[in-house]
């Protein structure tokens, strides 16, 4: 599908920059310090340095495959466009009442997320379409002319334009675009009727807001990158990861970067999902911890879980209407402030408190030696020995034991008279806990058991802390793959390049228009394909298509697996059997005897393959060596024990390591707990059992 043999993963996070390059069957990976004002500047040095460890120059790079957190971030620091929402007259204020959804319904002091566009820059437009699409007041050039001195003192940078029942009929809000271009043409503009068009106003309102209120910063941090690669001589394509887990082109993602803004997350969760099928495994947690952030993942089947809704930048830890609804295909999973950098310090009850704020790349955590004077979880595990201040990054970057030191004890140790073990193991403690309730939360919200699954981590903290993790959540197999340091990375060169259409059509299935819904459908696949094409060209593409229904009277649906091809008229029977049977799996029992179901919406992904997995299992290995003993503070004692320190890329398969020992890479370092057993998988894989 692409020109060179070489293919180059990049993952740009709140702390780390990690890329990997596989070529043939073998692979080189690097990690470098993010560089947030500059995004770019840290991807090419990452770049730079993983083309020189493989010998390889530009032109044998076949493709680039990006993904980052720039988009949450902004959404988060509120650091976006002056964004102006044009809506319709009498709908000024949705974003503002949302769904009069609580995080608490007690508290009657709850703080609700605050709209990303303020209500002076909410302006209103005479219009009017019904449900179902028929123009009931005519939009003009006149009425839009109107508005435009409003929009100029809101010193407007960008537009997003939602109307009342767009998703049934574009038409006022692409007349809408082609004049405000025509009048404002240094305007960006997004359209609900493209961004997300599905029925629900305030999701579909607050998805059109935040793709516009990140839309500028997002297309001139990827026109800098693809500058950067062209002046670097790079004439391959460069693609864009999707939170839905598929690739997409750099066009599609400056018009729609929106749905990037799980993007990095979404390429640990496709490293999971291979790991899962690899060794067979049917039910997996995807347990990604980075420097800023840990994303947690349900793995069914080897099939990460998957929503059109999720929520960003939540006011409330763990709680749902509580954070900034975005309507956009996803690979659901929670993600909270809990990584390396995640700051540690104690509040006003004297109790340790550990993130959601992180000390990031600039300056990083106290013992990073680049004037950070926070403690963090990194100084944290430097402090129990659990990192090797002169082996970290693969001694690129030597970490000060004396600052993490002194930052625990000021933060943590003085304030609640403990001594530096202890104030290290709590500020361990509490982040694990905090994983753990979101692990728990999130999988009691998807109705499903946690501690018969196992623990896939990854990312370069999450190996540190698995099997703290797993003795909270009741876990006994943990398996942290081979690169776990660069998860994401490796997930994006495993990503299928694909586009997935959602689209609201209501159809109750005992009066199904089948004819209509084989138009809508159709419409949809062309869509789809076309967005696919642009990045693939001459590649096979499969077509996956699901309803989302629900039985009347609900207020909620499910998605259905549909199968292609035209429907027909007995299509309303098939429908209802597909969904009482998917509704039981879900529920346990279905009650189509006394409702018939409805769709609400119909989504549409097409795709190609993923890219396999290249056989690394003859991969040679590093000279055998002895293990070097190093004193380690084990929370299973709380104390300092002797620990055997193994270099992992030593380890032949077959080798197990007994608890507790530390297995050491460039990316990271493996914690192996003192009543957890680790061997060495067929591929390079480590697999950790609790003993009995």
């Amino acid at each position: 599908m692409f020109g060179g043999q070489a293919r180059i993963g990049i993952d740009v996070g709140g702390t780390f920059t990690d890329a990997v390059l596989e070529v043939g069957d073998r692979r080189f990976t690097s990690k470098v310090l993010t560089t947030p004002r500059e995004p770019e500047r840290g991807c090419m040095k990452c770049i730079d340095e993983i083309l020189s460890r493989a010998g390889l120059e530009s032109d044998a790079v076949g493709a680039i495959i990006h993904g980052t957190t720039l988009a949450t971030n902004s959404i988060i620091e509120r650091n976006g466009a002056n964004t102006s929402l044009l809506t319709t007259e009498g709908f000024r204020d949705t974003l503002q009442m949302g769904t009069e959804g609580r995080p608490d319904q007690y508290d009657i002091n709850v703080v609700q997320p605050e709209p990303l566009v303020p209500r002076r820059r909410r302006i209103t437009v005479e219009e009017r379409l019904n449900s179902h699409g028929e123009v009931l007041v005519p939009l003009t050039g006149e009425k839009l002319d109107a508005v435009l001195p409003t929009l100029d003192a809101a010193a407007t940078e960008s537009v997003a334009i939602a109307f009342l029942h767009s998703y049934a009929n574009p038409v006022h809000e692409r007349l809408a675009r082609e004049h405000l271009s025509r009048c404002r043409p240094q305007w960006s503009i997004s359209l609900s009727c493209e961004v997300s068009p599905e029925f629900r106003e305030f999701e579909r309102f607050s998805t059109t807001c935040a793709n516009a209120y990140v839309r500028p910063l997002m297309e001139r941090y990827l026109t800098a990158f693809a500058a950067r690669l062209r002046q670097r001589g790079f004439a391959c394509p460069l693609l864009l990861m999707l939170s839905s887990g598929g690739l997409t082109t750099v066009e599609i993602a400056k018009a729609f970067p929106v749905r990037l803004v799980e993007s990095g997350p979404a390429g640990g969760a496709i490293f999971a999902q291979g790991i899962a099928a690899a060794h067979g495994i049917e039910k997996a947690i995807s347990f990604d911890m980075g420097g800023t952030t840990a994303k947690i993942c349900l793995i069914d089947d080897a099939r990460a879980q998957t929503s059109r809704r999720f929520e960003v930048a939540r006011v409330y830890r763990f709680r749902r209407d509580s954070g900034l609804p975005l309507r956009v295909p996803v690979i659901e999973m929670v993600e909270i402030g809990a990584g390396g950098g995640s700051i540690a310090a104690v509040d006003a009850l004297g109790r340790i408190k550990v993130g959601p704020n992180s000390a990031g790349s600039d300056p990083g955590p106290a013992c990073y030696g680049r004037g950070g004077s926070c403690a963090t979880v990194t100084d944290a595990n430097v402090a129990m020995g659990r990192l090797d201040p002169a082996g970290f990054a693969g001694g690129k970057m030597p970490l000060t034991a004396h600052d993490a030191r002194r930052a625990l004890m000021a933060d943590v140790g003085r304030p609640m008279s403990v001594s530096l073990g202890t104030a290290a193991f709590g500020v361990t403690e509490i982040v694990c806990e905090n994983m753990a309730t979101a692990v728990r939360v999130h999988a009691i919200e998807s109705g499903k058991n946690v501690h018969d699954r196992t623990l896939i981590a990854f990312g370069g903290a999450a190996p540190l802390h698995a099997c703290q993790l797993a003795g909270k959540l009741g876990i006994r197999r943990i398996i942290v793959p081979r690169c776990a340091g660069v998860g994401s990375a490796v997930g994006f060169l495993r990503a299928p390049i694909s586009y997935e259409v959602v689209r609201t059509f209501y159809q109750r299935v005992d009066s199904f228009d089948a004819e209509a819904v084989n138009t809508v459908i159709r419409d949809m696949e062309a869509e789809a394909k076309g967005y696919v094409r642009i990045a693939a060209a001459g590649a096979a593409l499969s077509i996956r298509r699901q309803a989302y229904m629900r039985y009347q009277g609900q207020g909620h649906e499910i998605a259905v697996d549909v199968p292609n091809g035209r429907f027909d008229a007995s299509a309303g029977v098939r429908l209802q059997a597909l969904f009482d049977g998917e509704y039981r799996s879900v529920f346990g029992r279905d009650i189509g005897t006394f409702a018939a179901a409805e769709v609400v919406a119909w989504r549409v992904t097409a795709g190609t393959d993923p890219f396999p997995e290249p056989d690394r299992a003859d991969e040679p290995r590093g000279a055998a060596h002895a293990p070097v003993s190093r004193q380690v503070l084990d929370p299973a004692f709380e104390s300092p024990v002797a620990c055997e320190v193994h270099e992992r890329d030593a380890l032949a398969c077959g080798v197990s390591v007994c608890g507790p020992a530390i297995l050491t890479e460039d990316e990271t370092s493996t914690v192996v707990g003192a009543r957890f057993d680790a061997s060495i998988l067929p591929g390079g894989d480590v697999e950790l059992t609790q003993r009995p």
